[in-house]
């Protein structure tokens, strides 16, 4: 679209009031105490999950999110509220590092640059963020409070007594590096040499890394953890006071994998002896399961590769084959090594255990689909009812034992569902509930085992071996940490000439030997935090950014967190790509500050709404290899942010996947050039003015009614998130008033206002020019009251009947509502149509349909 072409000129409009906003600073909220805060308003706190700032720039997927929030931070300035509505950025992360090592330039540097470029096309979209509070998680002045919240982890423990964390001055025991919430551990990771650094799990695709597709393997390290296991239950049960999706509630449930049953002791028995009641008793195999019942039914036992026994148990002649076994488990990630269609692969240790139940001598195997990292890496196994032992019995010939009846008559091989102990002398006879009970009373007499409830959870890894990351306030000395002091703080990683990792998994901070030498017999810790420190209480920074003497202050965080539900963010939108780690991992946070007094809330996030994804014209997801992807800068450049922002939100549903189509954003852009032209119009001399149609007068009934229906449907569908749908409305309104002779007044200054939020340069200018014309101290549009609407002006006091002469419909005719029969019949004949279809005719009858139409039958 050229110069000449253009349907109305946004391009001088939306700098124009970027410019002026900027200068303004509309969009600044004051906190409780500052200057011109109004505490007689309610608080409203909507939050974009915040960007890690790439190279790339942002695509149209991107700002999806960030329109709606923007339109709803907008509507409710309107309706009356302090609406906090900030931005900031994720910034730490190892492409930046990636970065580095290729180009030898600081990290920094490039995030500087990416944040640059992020925040000028997003002030280019007409975000109405309060870039005064914008944040930069590798900010130092940041990240001193990211490393303070840590410390508080590390001095802290969770009391089951009092079901919450406590200072670790509070702890009684003898060693209180046991119980800490942040603690070291020996943990088989996902290592990845060429990156020189521990990958999560997710970060892992079919043995490689999901960044630049490198080789993984598991191997033990030692590793910072934080003790997340501690508030399984309590992030379990208390998702349910959150207005959160169902299906996200569901995800986050999963992951936490709440399950009861028993654990089980498995005594190792002699390798050489084959007597029952003979052999080393002194090593033990633990297990959960959450059928004690089938118990009888276990005819070998599995081991993870990793687990410590193994190396305990294992004969000479079986050692060569477990140790390559081992070797190939390393190179799996732990979606591959529990695929339910792969096929079954494990070595046996030469080793047994004894059945508790019934003092039985089962093998021990070695097997790659048990994790060390679920349950207690072991398992029994009990083909006859669970389909992966039954798959691994059959491959190794083991027994298969048959301890559970189906009450259906289905074949007991390969059952899996409750029925009737059989082959179970303690149990024999029982349903399996009842028999669940029974067989664990049993096994807790005889000190054999207990009722125990697991957590698929595991303990946060939060150890990195980059550089690009926040350092540890931690220091080693004479083999054990200790914290540093607040007044410490930031702990800033030093320049480094070479990011590269060590090799030999070190971190890169271990290159700096003066950094690390922190005294004469201590050293810092090389390890840097993940990317998820940062972004787990970001939210909380926003309320009180410039507070250099508390990570949040008191006054701030009670007034943006408050409210009466637990959560304390209002509104909270982004991608599904978050829906567990990075908002269990804040939840986990947050409850920690909670329960030290530092926070006023248990939840950080009440309202939580994931965009849908934005498909490439193709409707493939939009990559680089593909080469679908939009830049938002050339549609802006071609049709204008207020379309681009309009079309972002009328392509459908906000949860919904949808592709782009540059056709629908001209479709919309049209709209706008419609609404331009309503109100204004060209001169001779090419200048734009405001339309002569534009008067003081009073609307129409019809003009009244469809204003009012248009301010009840666009304030529903924004309370709603429906925004696609409101967008409709207003095209009807626009349409219902373009033919008219004159324009009233009143009902543009309504439709501009409801407007606004979708299309702010464009209605503020149009705004401003009626200002101009008639002066009437209406002052900025950004701070009009939204219009109310009436509901008794939206009764329908009339209604539009067919009217058919022997059956086909021959023209239609408005009657009140209240009309008699007899008065719609007289209309209906009266009409001009009729008569001439009638005239020289019979008049047969007369049907009336109430409210709905007239049939006159006629005789020839």
């Amino acid at each position: 679209m050229n110069e000449r072409r253009k349907s109305y000129p946004f391009d001088q409009i939306e700098p124009k009031w970027q410019a002026i906003w900027e200068e303004r600073q509309l969009f600044c909220v004051p906190n409780p105490g500052d200057k011109n805060f109004d505490p007689s308003k309610p608080k409203f706190y909507i939050l974009d999950m915040f960007p890690y700032p790439s190279g790339a720039g942002l695509h149209v997927g991107h700002p999806e999110g960030y329109t709606a929030t923007d339109i709803l931070a907008r509507y409710k300035r309107m309706r009356g509220f302090n609406v906090l509505h900030p931005m900031g950025w994720d910034a730490f992360g190892l492409p930046a590092e990636q970065y580095a090592i290729k180009t030898g330039k600081h990290p920094a540097t490039t995030t500087r640059a990416n944040i640059a470029k992020f925040k000028a096309q997003l002030k280019r979209i007409g975000f109405s963020y309060d870039w005064q509070r914008e944040i930069n998680t590798t900010d130092p002045r940041y990240y001193k409070w990211t490393q303070w919240i840590f410390l508080q982890i590390y001095n802290s423990w969770f009391n089951p007594a009092t079901n919450r964390a406590e200072p670790i001055s509070t702890y009684r025991g003898k060693n209180p590096d046991e119980v800490r919430l942040a603690y070291v551990a020996d943990v088989p990771v996902n290592w990845c040499p060429e990156l020189g650094t521990v990958l999560a799990n997710e970060e892992v695709v079919d043995g490689k890394s999901e960044i630049g597709s490198f080789p993984v393997v598991r191997r033990p390290m030692r590793q910072w953890m934080l003790r997340i296991t501690a508030y399984a239950e309590r992030l379990l049960k208390e998702l349910d006071g959150l207005d959160w999706p169902e299906g996200i509630k569901l995800l986050q449930r999963n992951w936490i994998g709440r399950s009861e049953g028993a654990e089980v002791d498995f005594a190792v028995a002699g390798v050489d002896d084959s007597g029952p009641e003979a052999g080393d008793r002194s090593y033990k195999i633990r297990v959960f399961t959450t059928r004690p019942d089938t118990l009888y039914g276990a005819t070998y036992m599995v081991l993870a590769p990793e687990h410590s026994l193994v190396d305990l148990i294992v004969t000479e002649e079986q050692w060569p084959a477990v140790r390559a076994y081992r070797e190939r488990a390393a190179r799996k990630s732990d979606l591959e090594r529990t695929e339910l269609a792969k096929e079954k692969t494990g070595v046996f240790t030469g080793a047994y255990a004894m059945n508790p139940v019934n003092n039985e001598r089962i093998p021990i195997w070695v097997a790659d689909y048990v994790l060390l990292g679920y349950g207690t890496g072991a398992i029994m196994g009990v083909p006859a009812h669970d389909e992966r032992d039954l798959d691994f019995a059959r491959k190794f010939d083991l027994p298969i034992r048959e301890v559970v009846r189906p009450l259906g008559g289905e074949d007991s091989i390969g059952f899996v569902g409750e029925g009737i102990a059989i082959n179970s002398p303690v149990i024999d006879g029982l349903p399996s509930r009842q028999a669940i009970r029974r067989i664990t009373e049993w096994l807790e007499q005889r000190g054999l085992g207990k009722g125990a409830i697991n957590y698929k959870l595991r303990d946060w890894l939060f150890s990195r071996q980059r550089y690009w990351g926040e350092p540890f306030p931690v220091v080693w000395e004479n083999g054990k940490h200790r914290a540093l002091d607040k007044n410490e703080l930031p702990v800033v990683p030093p320049p480094l000439d070479d990011y590269k990792p060590i090799g030999t998994g070190e971190p890169p901070l271990a290159r700096a030997k003066e950094w690390v030498r922190y005294s004469g017999n201590a050293l810092r810790e090389t390890n840097t935090m993940p990317q998820w420190a940062g972004s787990c209480w970001y939210y909380l920074r926003f309320c009180d950014p410039q507070n250099d003497q508390r990570f949040v202050g008191e006054e701030a965080e009670r007034y943006w967190m408050g409210g009466p539900k637990p959560g304390g963010v209002d509104l909270y939108v982004g991608g599904t790509e978050h829906a567990v780690l990075h908002l269990l991992y804040a939840r986990f946070w947050h409850k920690v500050l909670f329960d030290l007094g530092y926070v006023s809330k248990p939840e950080p996030f009440q309202r939580l709404v994931n965009q849908g994804i934005i498909l490439g014209e193709d409707n493939q997801k939009m990559s680089k290899s593909r080469g679908n992807i939009v830049n938002p800068d050339d549609v802006i450049d071609r049709y204008g942010a207020d379309a681009f922002r309009c079309y972002e939100m009328f392509m459908g549903p906000l949860e919904q996947m949808k592709p782009w189509s540059m056709r629908g954003v001209e479709g919309v852009a049209r709209f706008l050039a419609r609404v331009w032209r309503l109100l204004m119009v060209e001169n001779q001399a090419g200048e734009w003015e405001l339309s002569a149609r534009l008067r003081e007068v009073d609307p129409t009934s019809a003009q009244t009614k469809i204003t009012h229906a248009t301010i009840k449907k666009v304030t529903e569908d924004i309370e709603s998130l429906s925004f696609n749908t409101a967008i409709s409305q207003m095209m009807i309104f626009v349409n219902a008033f373009t033919n008219a002779e004159t324009i009233p007044l009143s009902p543009m200054r309504a439709f501009l206002i409801l407007l606004n939020p979708f299309a702010p340069r464009l209605t503020s200018e149009l705004w401003e020019k009626l200002n101009a014309k008639v002066r009437d101290n209406a002052g900025d549009i950004t701070k009009q009251q939204w219009p109310d609407y009436n509901q008794r002006l939206l009764v329908e006091d009339e209604v539009e009947m067919v009217i058919q002469v022997n059956g086909k419909v021959r023209d239609r005719i408005k009657m009140s509502i209240v009309a008699t029969e007899e008065e719609v019949k007289a209309a209906a004949i009266a009409n001009p149509k009729i008569q001439q279809l009638v005239s020289g005719k019979a008049i047969g009858k007369v049907v009336v349909v109430p409210k709905k139409l007239v049939n006159i039958v006629v005789h020839c």
